[in-house]
């Protein structure tokens, strides 16, 4: 811990030389990251700046993978100092730290389930993950063969669907989100069909370039980072869905609804069961050389890790979070605020 201070030091030194404005005014944590984790990052920096006795963290929403980009970019007084992610780490992302002196202590906070919602204005979706798959696919099997996707209306794919134009908003490619949709909902409905099935097992690099290749002819629109903005264009748009995780949806069902998939309604109970099929894990990763430089870092991880804030009847449960198992929790808390390393 000495050594890694003594480094951050001499990177502040110099930035603080150079008469950079931002290197004065770190005295507040700043986080990063995913738009996911943001509204229960932003409760906890709130809430940490009304009672841990620091300033109140500043938080960006910048998506997983520009906020691991910049988190990793270095040590020192201009990069953040934690990191959001709605999707583990990458093997490359943890690669590109350790070259840069970057030491990263990984914290599992909970888990989300990632919903495809639209407006209450309209009748809710019931959706396979084929179905899903078949709309939102760049191409798509039909009649034993690989086309171009031609479905343009959702009842194009079942008479028994919506007769409206597929138009569903979601993440860009920087998104943790937009990866863990790929990877659970588009994977899970490629491997429906047969053929798919078979060229996994013949080029899983094949595979994955249908499974994970978005439409990219209007039906799929990229809508930012910012999920705020998308729950905003569904209310206007009352034939078209929006991807997102299900905190938003938890928190807009005044305004929205959740599509069913195969068969499962996205509720709390249902991610948190595992009933639901398209959830994942959400992560908060801590650069451990900024630690005991920028005043407040294992105040903030104590207090996200404590049963307050994270645990079933905590304020982030409020939000949506759907919480750890108590032995996970009690196994996430001790190795973050033990400031374990992690390794891959």
């Amino acid at each position: 811990m000495f050594k890694h201070t003594l480094a951050f030091a001499a990177v502040a030194a110099l930035a603080l030389s150079a008469g950079s404005a931002l290197a004065q005014s770190r005295d507040q944590i700043r986080i990063v990251g995913s738009s996911t984790v943001f509204p229960f990052a932003t409760a906890v920096a709130e809430n940490f700046g009304k009672t841990g006795g620091f300033k109140t963290p500043v938080v960006e929403s910048t998506g997983s993978g520009g906020g691991l980009k910049l988190f990793c970019a270095g040590v020192g007084l201009e990069s953040p100092d934690i990191t959001n992610a709605s999707r583990r780490i990458k093997a490359s992302e943890f690669k590109k730290c350790g070259e840069n002196g970057i030491t990263i202590t990984e914290v599992k906070v909970g888990f989300d389930g990632i919903v495809m919602a639209n407006s209450k204005a309209a009748p809710q979706f019931d959706l396979s993950l084929k179905q899903v798959f078949q709309a939102l696919a760049a191409e798509v099997p039909v009649n034993g063969k690989l086309v171009k996707n031609p479905y343009r209306k959702w009842s194009d794919i079942d008479p028994a669907l919506p007769d409206v134009k597929i138009e569903v908003m979601g993440p860009p490619p920087t998104s943790g989100t937009r990866d863990a949709f790929v990877e659970i909902a588009m994977e899970k409905g490629a491997k429906s069909f047969d053929m798919l099935t078979q060229l996994r097992k013949q080029d899983k690099k094949a595979f994955k370039a249908v499974a994970h290749t978005i439409r990219e002819d209007g039906a799929f629109v990229e809508a930012g980072e910012n999920d705020n903005l998308i729950v905003q264009k569904l209310e206007a748009n009352p034939d078209s869905l929006g991807i997102f995780g299900f905190s938003f949806l938890d928190q807009n069902m005044d305004q929205l609804r959740g599509s069913i998939i195969n068969g499962v309604t996205p509720t709390f109970e249902a991610i948190s069961d595992g009933g639901y099929p398209v959830s994942r894990s959400l992560y908060f990763y801590v650069k451990q050389e900024h630690v005991g430089v920028v005043p407040g870092i294992q105040e903030y991880i104590a207090e996200f890790t404590g049963e307050a804030a994270w645990g079933p009847e905590g304020y982030l449960a409020d939000r949506g979070l759907i919480p750890l198992s108590d032995d996970e929790r009690e196994r996430f808390a001790t190795e973050a605020r033990g400031l374990k390393a992690l390794a891959m």
